[in-house]
């Protein structure tokens, strides 16, 4: 791996913070896996993801805290995670040299820390999870008032790309009604859904202020992201939180 095979999230956090997004590039997988696949669940060839792993891991502190994600509203503390992933869909740890990971193919990864560098957060929303709250759970986790956290929205699908059923539209409705915005009717009971829009206003409501990020579309952008909606059989890319030493 190469500092071109991967992100840094923009964001004015302190200098003990430290995060990394993966591309899809960098690895050995072969397609339709090519390159940096680094799910274990996808069908890829075990030995190049355990290859990936270990591009990924020098890059890094300590091998992440990896999960199983189910789409759900669980949160651990990364520290305590071990060799076998626990069902859940978001870590946080105050633990120097922890990481924290989400992993996506266009769900969306949330990054969390707060303005003093002493707690960090990584959670996988899909909109499943973001509906039930799973934002919600791993600002609760941090234990530390909203107002002193901030937020990195990473590569997800983009508003363009994110059609849906009616159902998912009621779905945010009827958690709160100004979700409305992040839809927009595209006849045929489809909608066009903005899942960045959504996790804003998810974090505002809680009292986070500061969030940036979020202007990507794996869908789209075929040559830096996989893409499960785009492609079906596809890898994963990990979005990284920790503190340093």
């Amino acid at each position: 791996m190469s500092a071109n095979d991967w992100l840094e999230a923009d964001w004015p956090a302190p200098a003990k913070v430290r995060t990394l997004a993966t591309t899809r590039s960098g690895g050995v997988s072969q397609p339709p896996y090519a390159s940096l696949n680094l799910g274990a669940h996808v069908g890829d060839e075990p030995e190049a993801v355990a290859a990936n792993r270990a591009r990924l891991r020098d890059e890094l502190p300590a091998e992440p805290a990896w999960l199983n994600q189910v789409h759900g509203v669980t949160v651990v503390d990364a520290a305590a995670v071990g060799a076998s992933a626990p069902d859940a869909d978001a870590s946080f740890s105050r633990a120097p040299g922890v990481v924290c990971a989400a992993m996506t193919a266009d769900c969306l990864p949330v990054l969390l820390c707060d303005e003093a560098g002493t707690v960090v957060a990584a959670a996988h929303a899909g909109w499943r999870g973001l509906c039930e709250g799973v934002i919600e759970a791993a600002v609760a986790a941090m234990n530390e008032p909203p107002s002193r956290l901030m937020a990195w929205l990473g590569p997800a699908i983009g508003p363009d790309a994110f059609e849906v059923g009616a159902e998912v539209r009621q779905a945010f409705l009827a958690q709160d009604p100004a979700a409305e915005a992040a839809f927009v009717d595209i006849d045929n009971g489809k909608y066009l859904a903005d899942i960045y829009a959504l996790a804003r206003l998810r974090l505002e409501k809680l009292g986070v202020a500061r969030v940036y990020g979020g202007d990507f579309c794996t869908v789209i952008d075929r040559d830096r992201f996989f893409s499960y909606r785009r492609d079906g059989v596809t890898g994963r890319m990990a979005s990284l939180i920790w503190l340093e030493n």
